[in-house]
Order: C-alpha cells, then sequence, then structure tokens
C-alpha cells in the first residue's frame, strides 16, 4: 500500500514486474494524480516497489497503522474510477528516462550547465549523466551553500520521510561527470551568455523565487506575510532565517486552501515537543515555543469541493494530537464523492475537544482587506456567493495564494504564467517562434508552480529529451572553452566557492547533530557557518 508521503517520483512503476502501480507516466492521468495507487489483484508481494522508493512511502497492507487505515479506501476508489483494462503480467513500460536506447553516432561529450539544485536540477542531472546512448558532463550552479531547493526549504519539518528523497540526488551528485559550484549566483557571479562559452546548453531550473499577490488593501501591512516567507522562515532558509514573525495573537488566518496552506496551519498548532523532533531550524522552534496561536482559520474562495490540497495532506491533517480539524459549514458528500470530499465532511460533523487547539477549515469567502494601523489587527472577508461582508480579528495573515516564477535575464517571459516561453522544455522567442539556441528550461521556471516533487522527474526527463535531440541535430553551439577553464573562472570571481565534496561534509555534520539531539538533522543556517564546517572538515581531509 502506497501512503501519505508519496513523492510521485514513479521510480516503483520502473521496477514492478507486473504493472500493479498505476498511473503510470504513460497513463494520462499522471499528470494530475495526487499520489500512486497498487492494484491489490495484480501486486505479487514482490516488494520491488518498497525496495526502490526515495521516500519509504510504500507499506505492507497488514503493517499499516490506524491512522494509514483510509489508505486502503484511497487505493480502493483510485482502481474503481480508474478501472485496469489490461491484464495482470502485461507491463507497460513507464516513459525513458535513463534508459534510452542506444543509438549509432551521438556526439559526445554533451556538456551541459544546469542553473538550481532542487528537484528539477537534480532530476535533469541525472537523466543526462545516466543515459546510456550519451556521454554527457554536467556543471551545476547553486548560490546559496547547500543544495536541495525545496526539499530543503519548502517540505514541511515534520513531513521529514518526505524529504528523504535527497539521498536520489546524493547518488547522482557523486555521478562521473557531475560538477557542483555552490556559492555562485547566476546573473550576478557569471553571466548566462558567459555559460554558452563553456557549456553546449544552459538548463534553468531554479524553481518560483516569487509570490502570487491577493492585491487587497494592508496587504503589505507588518503582520502579514507570504507562505513562502513563512516556510522559508521555518525550514532554515539563510535568506530568511533573521525574519520575525509576532505569534502573539490566539488567532492566526491563512489564505488558501492548497497543501502549503495545510503544511502552515498544521506547524502552528503543533506542540514543540513534537516539532522538536523535525528538522525545523532552530530560531523558528524557539519562537513557536512561546507562541500564543491557538486557533488556525484556513481560507478558500470556493466550495470545498474545490479545496486545493491533496487528500493525503488532508487525511494526516486529522490525527493530529490536541488539535481539532473543524470545517465551519455542513459538507454534503454521499458514499460516491471522492473522499477528499467526503474527509471534509467527517471534519464538519466534528465538534470542538475543550482545551484543545483548532484548525478551522472556511470555504466561501474572499479576502477583501487585511485592516489594522502599525500591524495587522483583522481580516475583512466577504462571502463569495452572498456577498456578506465579516472582519475575522487575527494577528497573523499568511497568504498562501502560490508561488511564481521571476524573470531571467536575457530569456522571454510570460507574465501570465510566471515562466519563461517555452515549449516542452525550450526555451522559444515568443515573437518569431522560434528555439533560443542552448537554452532550457525545467521545473516551476518551466510549467509554473504546480505538482509534487516527483513530477519534476518527467518534467526534467522532457526537456533533456529535447535537448539531446537538439545537440544530434547540430543546433546546439560547440562550447569555445574548456570546463577547467570555467572552474577556473568560478573561483577567481567567487574565492568562497563550495563544491559537492563541502556539501557532503556539511549534510554529515548536520546528521551529526541531529542524532546526538535526536533529530532527522540541525540544520546551519549561517552561510559563514557552512563555509567554516565545509572548511574544517576540508582540512581534516
Amino acid at each position: 500500500m502506497i501512503t501519505q508521503n508519496c513523492c510521485n517520483d514513479a521510480t516503483c512503476v520502473a521496477v514492478c514486474p507486473v504493472d500493479c502501480i498505476h498511473p503510470t507516466p504513460a497513463e494520462r492521468e499522471y499528470r494530475t494524480s495526487e499520489m500512486l495507487h497498487i492494484d491489490p489483484g495484480a501486486c505479487i508481494d514482490c516488494g520491488a516497489c518498497a525496495d526502490v522508493c526515495p521516500v519509504d512511502a510504500i507499506a505492507s497492507a497488514d503493517a499499516l497503522r490506524p491512522e494509514q487505515q483510509r489508505y486502503r479506501d484511497l487505493n480502493a476508489e483510485y482502481f474503481d474510477r480508474h478501472p485496469r483494462k489490461a491484464s495482470p503480467g502485461a507491463h507497460v513500460q513507464p516513459l525513458p528516462l535513463s534508459i534510452a536506447t542506444a543509438t549509432d553516432g551521438a556526439p559526445a561529450p554533451l556538456r551541459v550547465a544546469v542553473v538550481g539544485s532542487g528537484p528539477a536540477a537534480f532530476y535533469a542531472a541525472e537523466e543526462l549523466l545516466a543515459r546510456r546512448d550519451i556521454a554527457a558532463e554536467v556543471t551545476m550552479l547553486e548560490r546559496l551553500p547547500v543544495a536541495g531547493g525545496l526539499v530543503r526549504f519548502g517540505v514541511a519539518p515534520d513531513h521529514w520521510r518526505t524529504k528523504t528523497v535527497d539521498r536520489v540526488f546524493a547518488r547522482t551528485a557523486r555521478r562521473d561527470g557531475f560538477t557542483m559550484h555552490l556559492g555562485v549566483e547566476v546573473g550576478r557571479d557569471v553571466a548566462v551568455a558567459e555559460l554558452l562559452e563553456y557549456h553546449h546548453a544552459v538548463l534553468h531550473a531554479s524553481g518560483a523565487a516569487g509570490d502570487r499577490r491577493l492585491d487587497i488593501p494592508g496587504e503589505d501591512l507588518p503582520g502579514s506575510h507570504s507562505a513562502r516567507e513563512f516556510v522559508a522562515w521555518y525550514n532554515g532558509h539563510p535568506d530568511h532565517a533573521a525574519r520575525t514573525f509576532d505569534l502573539s495573537a490566539r488567532r492566526a488566518v491563512v489564505i488558501g486552501t492548497g497543501n502549503v496552506a495545510l503544511d502552515i496551519a498544521r506547524i502552528l498548532v503543533t506542540g514543540t515537543e513534537r516539532l522538536g523532533g523535525t528538522d525545523i531550524a532552530d530560531h523558528a522552534l524557539a519562537t513557536l515555543a512561546e507562541s500564543a496561536v491557538e486557533a488556525v482559520v484556513v481560507l478558500g474562495r470556493r466550495g470545498p469541493e474545490h479545496a486545493a490540497c491533496t487528500t493525503p495532506e488532508l487525511l494526516a491533517l486529522g490525527s493530529l494530537p490536541g488539535v481539532d480539524v473543524l470545517v465551519d459549514c455542513p459538507v454534503a458528500a454521499g458514499p460516491d464523492a471522492p473522499m477528499k470530499l467526503r474527509v471534509l465532511a467527517e471534519y464538519a460533523r466534528r465538534r470542538p475537544t475543550p482545551g484543545n487547539k483548532r484548525i478551522v477549515l472556511r470555504f466561501g469567502v474572499t479576502p477583501v482587506e487585511v485592516e489594522g494601523g502599525a500591524r495587522a489587527t483583522a481580516l475583512t472577508v466577504r462571502g463569495t456567493g452572498t456577498g456578506a461582508s465579516e472582519s475575522i480579528r487575527c494577528g497573523l495573515v499568511i497568504r498562501a495564494a502560490g508561488y511564481r516564477g521571476l524573470p531571467i535575464t536575457g530569456l522571454p517571459f510570460d507574465e501570465q504564467t510566471a515562466t519563461v516561453a517555452n515549449v516542452a522544455g525550450r526555451v522559444i522567442d515568443p515573437d518569431s517562434g522560434e528555439p533560443v539556441p542552448g537554452q532550457y528550461v525545467s521545473g516551476w521556471i518551466k510549467r509554473g508552480a504546480t505538482g509534487v516533487i516527483g513530477t519534476n522527474r518527467y518534467c526534467a526527463a522532457e526537456t533533456v529529451a529535447a535537448l539531446v535531440a537538439d545537440h544530434r541535430r547540430g543546433r546546439l553551439r560547440t562550447p569555445s572553452a574548456a570546463a577547467a577553464d570555467f572552474a577556473a573562472l568560478i573561483r577567481r570571481r567567487c574565492p568562497d566557492v563550495s563544491s559537492g565534496a563541502d556539501w557532503r561534509a556539511i549534510d554529515r555534520y548536520e546528521r551529526q547533530r541531529g542524532q546526538e539531539s535526536g533529530r532527522p538533522r540541525v540544520k546551519i543556517v549561517d552561510p559563514a557557518v557552512a563555509a567554516l564546517v565545509a572548511a574544517t572538515e576540508r582540512d581534516r581531509g
């Protein structure tokens, strides 16, 4: 049985000998699926999927914990709605990834600069380096002293199993042909045009570093923050470690009903004795220990049937100790309704427990104004259907309206989608409709801030397929300088640059400190400390 922390990267699909895991990447519903499912009628219980799962999401159905039992129903619901047409044993192969059939005459080596170090970046690097039909060299550039992107700085600290996908990235970083430069910002330390002097192509996988705004009065008052800022703060992002969040009010409001909104609501009401066993940043843990927040109101513009969160995240919310999860309106959900709606109906029937903290889901309300003088003190909302206004008293407003990509200097940007203009990962000049030579995108800057971690695997595979095809057809310029010269250039411009070995040294140090205190890791949030740890390990070596 596949459980809550499924990352959708479909490694399990590739090893299943009897095609019992769905949807596969070759099936239409894969792109919108919340998680993968195992067909009990076809499964032969070989355990191959559990062995390769990067986030330990697969468990024996007989060994499910009480709070995991609903995944039986979720699994059954999927196959009721998507009955299998193939007979057991008729294996449907997934989209090709790193096992492409070798062809003669493929030019080599193909040198690619990958900008970013999150899932989209590492999956692209793996796709390039593990192919059998080409020889590739990958140079990864990351402006921070540590790699991981949203796996490190976006996944909630109490979802530590999801973060174990970083084991896949660490394996890629050890491959022949892989080089990493940390602490290097493309656009500041080295220009995109310069990267093409040393590489055949540049693949941008730097994610979405902006926020979608609400454009309402008071949005920028102190006490009103974006979800991106708050998540980065409690996850120890160096750019946000010094931020302050006032948690002295008893009520907070989170605008949005996606997974990030639920993460924030959960973190705000979870006891620090529980959070103390996670990799949450120490400064955030100290602030949350003094928090007065007792209730978090999560707001959605549309009805409960349009809640943007995934069913596994909604299920996990209901098992928090000492926390009531409530819905403030009746929810109609018959036995044939999707499980997400049935779960919301169950929460709507619950009654508050005296002494418990609360997460209250409210639907059908639109934010109108963040009220306050020196800081946010309330949020005015209007009933989406009724037009009636209401003021919700609160001391903290978190806007979880979504992440937004930012323009990359020199590349065409679509303001409406907040993505670099592209077709299947090839950057396209919108005026001519022609590809921009040597420029490619993957991840959120390619498709928008949608999907889960594993979605990036097939997004990257599509981009790399386009890149390799262009290389074979002679559409990429040959680098005018050697790879060794690029490394020398980086060292001259960034004397404090860190390597993959430095990243692994920091990782070992954080995990060792974590072991000493019963945590997965204790994060370093100060770049200067990270540099000191890396230098100390180099000296020892």
